[in-house]
């Protein structure tokens, strides 16, 4: 390895192990109500009422799972285990099957729709428990969730899968994610998270019906859900697959394009790999040419008329990294390797919060931080730039990027 790569791989190692995965194994333990709090500022303050989101849970279970499976540090499967032995006990629902989107503080059930997003997260969260541990439960756990999947939330006529269920996985009119998304059928982020769960699942499950299943949801994202023009991700459908959004998000795009590659990489379809490829370096380059300011940081959003959010949240920094890298293992192309590093060196000087630990919400574009306060809630979480390292650490050190 040349010295270039050494030193980057050093602050990379440390970042991940002295700040973010630090930071949740000493802030986060609830130690009164089990699990993990639902909200803590960036200066630290917990809410202990705060409610718990499947997404947080999962995205912790998955994170420290990794960690343990990377490292064979057993502290870190300490933090797994307790974020298991939580969302089964509270988030799984023994009755209808799937998973609850929130609960509350106590653990018990507060928002019982059945979000295909958050059931995603749980079948990546399940599968990766298993990978690191041979828990063949939590095996049995994902295979089932993928089943359920299947039975209730893929369109048969249209293809792809609906938003959003209630609990009993009958038809609901309140699909959106959260308050900042559409009220539509379907949408790019169920449908890249779906894949990305289905990916890791097939990396230990190696089921037919599993393997065309996925081939189906790389070909519907290039089919569907990436612009054949603009190259960027289109956000939002209605179940007939027509447009229903003109928004542009940048960090999805980035993170988009290595998550494709990766999930043709480990389906094992050399001609569907092909085509992803070509299509990943498409969007990597436009995410490259439209979305990077010129301190290396990666904009938030954009519309038809330009730039609409130009603060830089703390994730789509952390995918810019290893989707620019992809681009440039793919390429070879020295401009992709810089606009990694960039990105790295972005984060290192505005996002990391020196002072209380982990990342930012975001920063302005000034590189000061923003008015959103959140360093733990049921979106502010330890996965992408958990992950963002972990991948790192293998593409750097010369691992596989289907590790």
């Amino acid at each position: 390895m040349n010295e270039a790569n050494q030193q980057w791989l050093a602050s990379i190692k440390q970042e991940l192990e002295s700040n973010i995965l630090r930071f949740w194994m000493d802030h986060t333990i609830d130690e009164s109500k089990g699990g993990f709090f639902g909200f803590i500022s960036r200066d630290l303050v917990v809410n202990p009422e705060a409610g718990k989101s499947l997404v947080l849970n999962t995205r912790i279970l998955w994170t420290f799972a990794t960690a343990y499976r990377l490292t064979g540090n057993a502290s870190y499967l300490k933090i797994a285990d307790r974020a298991y032995g939580y969302v089964n006990e509270h988030f799984v629902d023994n009755e209808y099957g799937g998973l609850y989107w929130m609960v509350n503080a106590a653990g018990q059930p507060a928002e019982t729709k059945k979000q295909v997003y958050g059931q995603a997260f749980a079948i990546y969260a399940f599968s990766e428990y298993y990978r690191a541990t041979g828990n063949e439960d939590s095996l049995q756990q994902a295979i089932e969730l993928f089943h359920t999947l299947e039975r209730y939330s893929y369109d048969q006529q249209y293809k792809g899968y609906f938003e959003a269920l209630t609990r009993e996985w009958q038809e609901t009119n309140d699909n959106s994610l959260s308050e900042n998304d559409l009220n539509e059928k379907k949408s790019m982020n169920t449908h890249l998270h779906v894949m990305e769960g289905y990916t890791n699942l097939y990396r230990v499950w190696k089921s037919d019906e599993l393997h065309a299943k996925l081939k189906e949801l790389i070909q519907i994202t290039i089919q569907h859900i990436i612009h054949a023009d603009s190259a960027h991700f289109i956000l939002f459908f209605d179940e007939q697959w027509t447009v229903k959004s003109e928004h542009i998000s940048y960090g999805h795009d980035i993170e988009g394009s290595w998550l494709l590659v990766e999930a043709a990489e480990v389906l094992g379809d050399e001609a569907l790999l092909a085509e992803a490829k070509i299509i990943a370096i498409r969007m990597a380059e436009v995410t490259l040419n439209e979305g990077v300011d010129v301190d290396g940081g990666l904009f938030n959003e954009a519309g038809p008329a330009g730039l609409i959010d130009s603060d830089k949240d703390w994730w789509p920094q952390a995918e810019a990294v290893v989707g620019f890298y992809n681009a440039y293992q793919m390429t070879g192309e020295d401009k992709y390797r810089r606009a990694a590093e960039k990105s790295w060196q972005f984060i290192e000087n505005h996002m990391v919060d020196k002072e209380h630990g982990e990342w930012y919400w975001s920063v302005k574009r000034d590189g000061t931080p923003s008015s959103n306060i959140e360093k733990v809630s049921p979106w502010k979480c330890p996965y992408h730039n958990g992950r963002a390292c972990f991948e790192m650490m293998e593409r750097l050190s010369g691992s596989s990027s289907t590790h």
